[in-house]
């Protein structure tokens, strides 16, 4: 039995007290934050659970094993620094951390057996798991270019911007499907409802490889829109996460002919058919704990480790400077995301 902590008990914190506290792995012990209206919730959905303001005596109490952290963005690296120094294994929500520094240092301070995991959530979505296992199938033939688009009209952020909020998402996503780092990035915003804190961003990234990645990311948006579409040279794909059709398989395109005479029968539309995959759905945050518990029983690497969770913040970090310069592109140097751990 994998005893576990969880540090904040906001919105998402407790999304992540709910489901531990139903899954049989593992006992959910502790909770902490610092808003007494957090542990109440908690309290009422981990009875047994012990409550406290600060996370100190959570981390200090050697009988537990692993902590997740889900407190607000710009705690997320020193409290996972203190977990990892605590001897515990650690899943820390996203992002990381606020800066490339901190993330490469959290990276390095990761030595096996422990566990150390970011909650990149649509990594473990079964749409975006099928669509990973189709696009390196090659069925889809070559993949040009990905759109995606995050928005809604939502919760206003303080200590964030929509870039840091809903970004991790989008990223860890392309990073998991493509598996290249970006060459560069290009990104602008706007702040309307609040100084410095952009509420819009659209964000362009390039590959050496020739692809390139468009994210629109919001929370000034008349409706909600989580939707990824990949152009292939075969067929296109679009996940849509707020449909109940999840995915959908387009055999559209324009094919080249081996001979043709005329330029205008160089290239031929195709319209064919649209098909819907069958997933067998289940709820994304329960299977990302799931795989934490099974990292942490079996020794395993996780597939959103830090080392992953760096490339997403080397991509944000640049973006943020891109949207200081006004849409200045922005190089990602691999240099940056060497291992300085041995």
């Amino acid at each position: 039995m994998i005893r576990v902590g969880v540090i904040g008990a906001g919105a998402w914190g407790l999304q992540h007290v709910r489901v531990l506290a139903k899954e049989p792995r593992c006992a959910l012990v502790a909770i902490a934050d610092l808003d007494p209206r957090g542990r109440l919730a908690a309290g009422l959905i981990a009875p047994t659970a012990r409550l406290d303001a600060d996370p100190a005596p959570l981390l200090a109490d050697p009988t537990i094993d692993a902590i997740v952290i889900a407190s607000p963005a710009p705690t997320h690296a020193a409290l996972a620094h203190a977990a990892l120094a605590a001897g515990k294994h650690v899943l820390v929500e996203k992002p990381l951390a606020m800066s490339l520094p901190e993330a490469i240092a959290l990276r390095d301070a990761v030595h096996p057996p422990t566990v150390a995991m970011v909650g990149h959530l649509m990594v473990y979505h079964p749409a975006v798991v099928r669509l990973r296992e189709i696009l390196r199938s090659g069925a889809l033939g070559t993949l040009h270019y990905l759109h995606s688009t995050r928005v809604n009209l939502g919760r206003l952020r303080q200590d964030e911007n929509a870039l840091w909020s809903f970004g991790p998402h989008d990223l860890a996503m392309i990073d998991f499907l493509v598996g290249l780092e970006p060459q560069s990035v290009v990104a602008r915003g706007q702040c309307v409802l609040q100084p410095t804190i952009e509420d819009v961003v659209f964000l362009t990234l390039r590959y050496t490889t020739g692809e390139m990645a468009h994210v629109h990311l919001s929370w000034l948006s008349p409706r909600k829109e989580r939707r990824l579409t990949l152009v292939c040279s075969q067929k296109m794909v679009e996940f849509d996460d707020v449909a109940a059709d999840k995915l959908r398989i387009y055999d559209k395109g324009y094919d080249r002919p081996p001979e043709f005479t005329e330029y205008a029968q160089y290239l031929t539309l195709r319209d064919g058919d649209v098909f819907i995959p069958k997933l067998a759905m289940q709820e994304p945050l329960q299977l990302q704990l799931r795989h934490f518990l099974d990292c942490i029983e079996h020794g395993q690497t996780p597939l959103t480790d830090f080392a992953s969770a760096a490339r997403v913040i080397a991509i944000l970090a640049a973006a943020q400077a891109s949207l200081a310069r006004d849409g200045a592109p922005v190089t990602i140097s691999p240099n940056l995301l060497e291992s300085n751990a041995d």
